[in-house]
């Protein structure tokens, strides 16, 4: 196969480890507290989201429970309602960061992830575990494949993910009283992140499909997972539960 076939073809398979990682950690884990996970899975999912996004995890949560904080509204984060879908779509990594950066915005959404010391020592450290990511591509498959999986990567990620917010408050179907919208399409791409108006109508809900006919490929791995011993879910998970952030 050639090399640049191959890296395209490595860095869409990246792109999906880190977009199930998204979902089931950062979002159904972290952010809204729907699946608990042991030790071993809490572990591998710190290392593959640090070199596979560089993403600080009490960062992404922050933005995401402002997000739901004040959906579509001022305040939210990344509204295409607000912003304009164009700047969302192709400009939600300046729309994250006014908010990842904000000390005090972090502090406020995400007091329940303060920093450790491996996060001090590590995952704190972006570029480090990107640079890592990079050299474990390059030992297993040379140069070529390392830099066209990690551009193919990068630009992937940042779309889909993105998607989720512009796509997902634009078009598709709302069988809930909510802003949000649901794209089966999206949801196949991103691990059942397009289910999002599912997803604003019950936040804490561990499985973001909820009628016939909807898949969520994020919910199989949290099954399976969860039948290994390696997470546990929300005992109420039916129930609306308020985020922990300030008052």
């Amino acid at each position: 196969m050639p090399p640049v076939l191959l890296g395209v073809l490595v860095g869409l398979a990246v792109c999906q480890l880190g977009t199930l990682v998204t979902t089931v950690y950062l979002h159904r884990g972290l952010s809204h507290r729907s699946v608990t996970f042991g030790p071993a899975l809490t572990w591998a999912f710190r290392l593959v989201t640090w070199i596979t996004t560089g993403i600080r995890p009490r960062q992404w949560v922050a933005v995401h429970r402002k997000h739901h904080a004040h959906t579509d509204v001022e305040g939210d984060p990344h509204s295409p309602l607000l912003e304009g879908f164009a700047a969302v779509q192709f400009g939600n990594v300046g729309l994250y960061r006014k908010v990842a950066k904000d000390d005090a915005q972090v502090a406020r959404y995400a007091r329940d992830l303060p920093a450790d010391r491996w996060d001090r020592l590590f995952f704190d450290h972006a570029l480090v575990g990107l640079a890592i990511g990079i050299a474990l591509l390059w030992i297993l498959w040379g140069p070529v494949v390392a830099v066209v999986a990690s551009l193919v990567h990068t630009v992937t990620y940042l779309l889909l993910n993105a998607a989720v917010n512009a796509v997902g408050h634009v078009w598709g179907k709302q069988p809930h009283d909510n802003t949000a919208h649901n794209s089966q399409l999206l949801a196949l791409l991103t691990s059942g992140e397009g289910l999002h108006n599912n997803h604003h109508h019950l936040s804490t809900a561990p499985r973001l499909a909820m009628q016939r006919g909807e898949i969520d490929p994020g919910w199989w791995f949290i099954r399976v997972a969860r039948r290994l011993g390696l997470l546990t879910l929300r005992e109420r998970r039916a129930e609306r539960v308020e985020e922990p952030i300030a008052a």
